[in-house]
């Protein structure tokens, strides 16, 4: 039996593989590898090359560099009791999915869903609006919605009117979820996404038609770190901070790009 071709899950695949490559920590690498290479025959060039990967690599792992980085994404406001009266429904992003979680009988959320999650929680219990949930399933079982559905209802109480469990990205998270809450229809949504991501997540949604109002929730930059002296110095909380900053700015390049 033939499996059938799915163009649209190739080409997931094919921007994940190419997202890898040119984000922290494996272009910094490639950066030294490549110029260690090269300096056996150009030992300037090569040396260069190879400390530029050195620099790049503190660069996005230091907290003062990695908040500049942020400081231009995690532009939107923590949304007020006024806008939240202004909303129809509320749509909450996926982020991933745990595959080995034995203690949940097999997959789960991350961590990263469960942030966005809890604080849909929160804002369905104070508004009373019906929540949407949006993620698909690239590796081909179950779908990320389905599990989010299932935290928000066994974990939360929180009932889900809606499960988009088709997208494959941000893009495809705004153009699916459009359908049924137009058909019910929902205009005005809250977003609840992180906050580096809602810049991307606000524009897919805005442009599939809704208007948004940003429910921004676990903000990666601040102060809370640089507090103390040892807040300054690079460290894996920071390093992972470098790395969603950056790949919310590749992600932010590409959609306009591709608009």
């Amino acid at each position: 039996m033939q499996m059938a071709f799915d163009s649209a899950l190739v080409l997931f695949w094919l921007k994940k593989t190419v997202s890898i490559m040119v984000q922290p920590p494996v272009a910094p690498l490639l950066l030294i590898a490549v110029g260690l290479l090269l300096a056996a025959r150009r030992r300037r060039g090569g040396f260069a090359l190879a400390w530029a990967g050195v620099v790049a690599t503190l660069l996005l792992s230091t907290p003062a560099s990695v908040g500049w980085l942020l400081n231009g994404l995690e532009t939107a406001p923590v949304v007020d009791a006024a806008a939240m009266r202004e909303a129809q429904a509320i749509v909450v992003l996926g982020a991933g999915k745990r595959r080995h979680a034995p203690e949940y009988g097999g997959e789960t959320v991350n961590r990263l869903a469960l942030e966005r999650l809890r604080y849909a929680a929160r804002l369905a219990r104070r508004t009373g609006l019906p929540v949407l949930v949006s993620g698909g399933a690239p590796t081909g079982d179950v779908p990320e919605a389905v599990l989010m559905q299932a935290t928000l209802e066994e974990d939360f109480r929180i009932p889900v009117r809606w499960v988009e469990r088709a997208s494959l990205d941000t893009r495809q998270n705004a153009q699916f979820s459009a359908v049924p809450l137009r058909a019910a229809g929902v205009r005005r949504i809250l977003l609840v996404t992180h906050a580096a991501h809602m810049p991307r997540a606000q524009a897919a949604f805005e442009d599939a038609g809704l208007h948004v109002i940003p429910a921004p929730t676990a903000w990666l930059g601040g102060t809370g770190a640089g507090d103390q002296v040892l807040g300054e110095l690079p460290g894996p909380t920071s390093a992972y901070a470098g790395w969603y900053a950056v790949h919310e700015w590749l992600g932010l390049l590409a959609y306009r790009l591709t608009r």
